[in-house]
């Protein structure tokens, strides 16, 4: 699942970068409330998390333009800015769940996770494809109930390509979606990944669920 961090205290943003993606996350981070805008209305996330005090905009007017064109996206709240009329705005403007700084990476996580799992919107937290099965809140992978141990990358990769089951995906389009970036300059490494998940999902069984579409990408599972 992609996450994005609006966060402008850079060692704080870094080190939710860190953590998340150690919990099988792939995670993006702005420092500005205009970006912050501009990406979680023209990307796909999954969970986005607000700090109130951005320059450029505001928090508050960040979430109301989000709300506005992303009604389902799960927004976090979190900011030094602790009274409880600036938690009722929050959450009056459309903010899912609010957490007081400091705090415990271990609450924000259990926030994170709570989140996914009570989203409205119509993603499917589980994803399987003939025998391989991925939890996308409890980061696990799984084939005929062998677990897979994935690093953050190379689960964000599966889990894009499963998202897409039955049809061929790009190099392109996982650069895109996978690392946050545009153009062709990544395609190599995705190659490289791919034979990474490849050789932990495939190996040892007698199907191989991926395969290469020849001057396309890489596809999972039958054709639809």
């Amino acid at each position: 699942m992609r996450i994005l961090v609006a966060e402008d205290d850079q060692p704080l943003a870094e080190f939710l970068k860190d953590r998340l993606q150690q919990e099988h996350f792939t995670v993006e981070v702005v420092s500005d409330g205009l970006e912050a805008r501009r990406r979680a209305e023209s990307q796909l996330f999954d969970l986005l998390i607000l700090d109130l005090g951005l320059p450029g905009e505001s928090g508050l007017g960040v979430l109301q333009h989000i709300r506005e064109r992303k009604p389902d996206l799960p927004v976090l709240i979190v900011t030094g800015d602790t009274p409880v009329d600036a938690r009722v705005r929050g959450l009056d403007a459309g903010a899912d769940d609010y957490l007081g700084k400091p705090f415990s990476f271990a609450e924000l996580a259990a926030r994170v996770r709570a989140l996914l799992r009570r989203a409205s919107r119509p993603v499917s937290t589980h994803l399987q494809v003939e025998d391989l099965e991925l939890d996308r809140v409890e980061r696990k992978v799984q084939r005929a109930g062998r677990p897979i141990e994935l690093t953050p990358k190379e689960f964000a990769l599966l889990e894009f390509l499963m998202q897409h089951a039955g049809q061929p995906v790009s190099r392109a389009l996982f650069v895109e979606q996978v690392w946050g970036m545009k153009g062709e300059t990544l395609t190599n490494v995705v190659d490289v990944y791919i034979n990474y998940v490849r050789h932990k999902v495939d190996e040892g069984f007698p199907r191989h669920l991926i395969r290469t579409v020849r001057g396309v990408g890489y596809q999972i599972g039958e054709s639809s």
